[in-house]
């Protein structure tokens, strides 16, 4: 009796390949076209993979332009950790508001956000973790949900109706309002 061969496995090289070809090409249609107008075959044209590849991974389009959103903010990067929450968040603020300077990042973050629906994005959910995360770490001093409207809701209506205003001075500026009176 002999042995079956184990499925050779698959280290990344052509998934990572496929799922790099599919963010540039949702970065590009979401650009040209707006979120509303990309699907999964067009997407998948761009990027030269087929159709069956992103509805496995993704479903549908709506959660592949929300899923996208936040790749380039990896939830696996190490967050600012001076020791002092201001410090910290300041840190955390300008990160996310260079991240969104750049036309394609702040693209995906609109139709991510349209993706959502009434409930939470991707983008703000790992906002969330993160805040959870810095302030946790550092004493607990200001509710979470205080960093989301003072530092991230700015940052993110920013993005949305006046991005020309992303500029050094907005993350300490934030941050200084959240911390006026404690």
């Amino acid at each position: 009796m002999s042995a079956t061969p184990s499925p050779a496995r698959r280290t990344g090289g052509r998934s990572a390949a496929v799922l790099a070809a599919v963010r540039s090409a949702v970065e590009e249609l979401v650009q040209e076209r707006g979120s509303g107008q990309v699907t999964i075959p067009m997407v998948a044209e761009r990027a030269g993979v087929n159709p069956t590849s992103i509805y496995r991974r993704w479903g549908d389009a709506p959660s592949m332009i929300n899923d996208l959103a936040t790749y380039r903010i990896s939830p696996d990067r190490p967050l600012p950790d001076t020791g002092d929450l201001r410090e910290d968040l300041t840190r955390w603020a300008q990160e996310i508001i260079e991240h969104f300077r750049q036309p394609a990042a702040a693209a995906l973050l609109r139709g991510g956000a349209a993706a959502a629906g009434a409930g939470d994005s991707d983008c703000l959910r790992n906002r969330r973790a993160e805040a959870t995360l810095l302030i946790e770490r550092d004493g607990g001093e200001v509710p979470v949900e205080e960093v989301i409207d003072h530092v991230i809701a700015p940052i993110v209506y920013r993005v949305l109706f006046r991005p020309w205003t992303l500029d050094d001075e907005l993350a300490p500026a934030l941050v200084g309002r959240l911390f006026a009176g404690r």
